[in-house]
């Protein structure tokens, strides 16, 4: 048992690792590590199972620091505790090419398992995390062999509390029961401006007793073992849990400790130093480890390789028992695709009527779920306008953790970041559905999906005003041009059926990264496959659809819903005599990533006009268009009426296109 001065040096050791690297980075925030280290402490050292020597074991527990601000602090649990975090990242902590970045940002293979900073969304993580490890567990494990039963752990902050998006996932978690979340608050009341009097005054115990939570009050932060006894109980309720700790942030800065002043500046060399002092610390060396606190550390990761071991033991007692399950798992956990995923999905006849892509792309997840247990997901309150249910499965509830679907709520928040959680947990592909007016309210949780590179799909209907009677407020407009500008989303907007089935495709198919389907409500013609070109040009982002037999005049290019729209124009030019060229351009992403060369013969560089027709914004074309180009689409927000006259009045028809195709190539001209 180690004595309680090895207790309060460990401790230090946390404190003063966090506050030497933000001294030296001139830069970061040494309060919350120096006011939650003995809870870290007890944490990592008697309660998390985690192998270093193997970050990806699918049965470790999850930490989160959802307040990545004090990043610090995960940064030198991680090096203590055997990752690979050698002492040099941290002394270079906040710089150029450093493992050690001002928030945590996912790095595996350094213990670090999600990307947090934006307050709250580390939280929400934690619950699609949650979510994934009961469904698993309900799916996997059998009488006698708990292959997977493990526990999501995560330090949040007075921040992440106040932030809608953590408040929307609370909700969930208890509605959902989560017994195996199990959250240490940082209860420091002080945030940037001040005390947190100013503007957070709520009874924070009251609000998750209400959500369902099991909720614990400890008023002492640096009593590890009232945080111990906590923590054991919190493992043994069934519902989601939260700690409750009174901390003080900063704690031992002889001038700052309990001041906003704590928050997110460096001590300074005098504060530093007097800390040390109070807390008998060394002055020097910095950055200082002593041998037995190292050991004491080490220790810990040792026990968590030896609980691998024994799940290893496990594993190879339950793939004898039951092999066909562990050949799933293994199958699920390496990303692997099944064979012939392609032939589950159905093909879509000709139809002059169509039918909207959301209905397609319903049709095409259903036929991919039952080859791929793995796409688990929901909606937010939108399962029939998204065509997101799914017919087999069940629903995922605490009376039945196995089932697939999510009844997400009206949560956009919260769905979004929940998402990421279930990719990052592995052994699930995750969907979740909304109009795409809604993405804004996800925004934050797919930059950071994109930043992470995770997979997961975004079922985004309605996407245009081709939803009609409900009006401007529910008719995105600059939407697809605000989620081209997030770097690593893949968006693709597919023209009909048959590319609905191919973006999901391309979607699976990816690298790891995240994809959003924008859908139409409205139906839209299916193309005749055999007078025009394959849907399986859309795997390319862009493609010809149709050429005139010779050197073009026009190339009329078009997305999503307005495919129909260039066809039908292309026709009538066609029997006017104009060379017109059409391509789909499905998705701006997947046609970057070509070679130049199919760029070239796509899109020619030598061709007299180009015409782009979008039910959207501009911002972005150009790069297709060129200097010459024409762009047919929306420079102000919609209208409220049946959808037929909004595309009407606001110029997105054939007769449109065909009138600015003539005044581009003129009549003389035509060949």
């Amino acid at each position: 048992m180690p004595s309680q001065d090895l207790h309060e040096r460990s401790i230090n050791t946390l404190r003063f690792l966090a506050a030497d690297a933000v001294e030296k980075a001139n830069s970061g925030h040494p309060g919350l590590p120096m006011g939650a280290a003995p809870m870290a402490y007890v944490l990592w050292t008697r309660h998390l199972r985690f192998d270093p020597s193997d970050p990806r074991w699918p049965a470790r527990d999850r930490f989160v620091l959802s307040a990545g601000h004090g990043s610090m602090l995960l940064y030198a649990l991680l090096h203590l505790t055997g990752y690979d975090l050698p002492m040099e990242e941290l002394q270079r902590f906040r710089q150029w090419g450093s493992h050690t970045p001002g928030h945590p940002e996912r790095d595996l293979a350094r213990g670090i398992e999600t990307t947090t900073g934006p307050l709250g969304q580390g939280f929400s993580n934690g619950v699609g995390m949650g979510i994934a490890a009961h469904h698993l567990a309900a799916v996997f494990n059998r009488p006698g062999f708990p292959l997977l039963d493990h526990h999501i752990y995560a330090i949040a902050s007075d921040g992440d509390l106040m932030e809608g998006v953590a408040s929307e996932s609370a909700s969930l978690a208890g509605h959902l029961r989560l017994g195996r979340l199990i959250y240490l608050y940082d209860d420091n009341h002080v945030s940037i401006d001040g005390s947190t009097d100013l503007a957070f005054t709520e009874d924070r115990a009251a609000r998750f007793e209400a959500y369902g939570w099991h909720v614990q009050m400890l008023p002492d932060g640096n009593d590890i073992e009232a945080i111990d006894r906590a923590l054991v109980a919190a493992k043994a309720d069934p519902r989601p849990s939260i700690l409750m700790v009174r901390t003080i942030i900063g704690f031992g800065l002889p001038t700052k400790q309990g001041t906003a002043a704590a928050h997110g500046e460096p001590p300074g060399e005098d504060e530093l130093r007097g800390a040390k002092e109070r807390l008998g610390w060394p002055l020097e060396p910095r950055f200082l480890v002593p041998d037995d606190v190292r050991s004491h550390f080490e220790d810990a990761a040792r026990r968590g390789q030896e609980q691998h071991r024994a799940w290893e033991r496990l594993l190879a007692s339950y793939a004898t028992r039951f092999p066909e399950e562990a050949r799933e798992l293994k199958r699920r956990w390496s990303g692997e695709m099944p064979e012939g995923l392609e032939s589950s999905v159905p093909a879509f006849a000709p139809d002059a009527k169509g039918k909207a892509t959301r209905a397609a792309s319903g049709e095409v997840l259903n036929a991919l779920a039952t080859r791929l247990p793995e796409l688990f997901g929901g909606s937010a309150d939108l399962t029939t306008s998204n065509q997101t249910m799914l017919k087999s499965g069940g629903t995922f509830s605490k009376e039945n953790p196995s089932g697939r679907y999510v009844h997400f709520g009206v949560r956009e928040h919260a769905m979004g970041s929940i998402l990421s959680g279930l990719a990052l947990h592995g052994g699930l592909i995750p969907f979740g559905g909304t109009f795409l007016v809604f993405s804004d309210y996800m925004r934050p949780a797919i930059r950071l999906a994109s930043m992470m590179g995770v997979r997961v799909v975004y079922v985004f209907s309605h996407d245009s005003i081709g939803l009609g009677e409900d009006g401007p407020t529910h008719q995105p407009i600059e939407h697809l041009a605000a989620l081209r500008a997030i770097p690593g989303l893949t968006l693709i907007r597919p023209g009909d059926a048959a590319e609905t089935a191919e973006a999901w495709l391309a979607a699976l198919r990816l690298s790891p990264g995240p994809t959003a389907l924008a859908l139409t409500r409205q139906a839209v013609p299916t193309l005749d496959r055999t007078k025009y070109a394959s849907a399986e040009g859309l795997r390319r982002g862009a493609y010809v659809l149709s050429d005139p037999g010779r050197h073009p005049d026009v190339v009329l290019m078009a997305s999503g819903s307005e495919v129909g729209i260039i066809v039908a124009a292309g026709e009538t030019l066609a029997s006017q005599g104009v060379g017109v060229r059409l391509v789909s351009f499905p998705s701006w992403e997947l046609f970057a990533a070509q070679p130049a060369a199919y760029r070239d013969e796509v899109l020619p560089p030598d061709v007299r006009a180009r015409v782009a027709v979008e039910a959207g914004v501009e911002q972005g074309w150009e790069r297709w268009l060129g200097e010459s180009g024409v762009f047919i689409g929306l420079n102000r927000f919609g209208a409220s009426a049946p959808y037929k006259e909004i595309y009407r009045h606001l110029g997105l028809t054939p007769e449109h296109v065909v009138q600015v195709v003539h005044d581009l190539v003129g009549e003389k001209d035509r060949r």
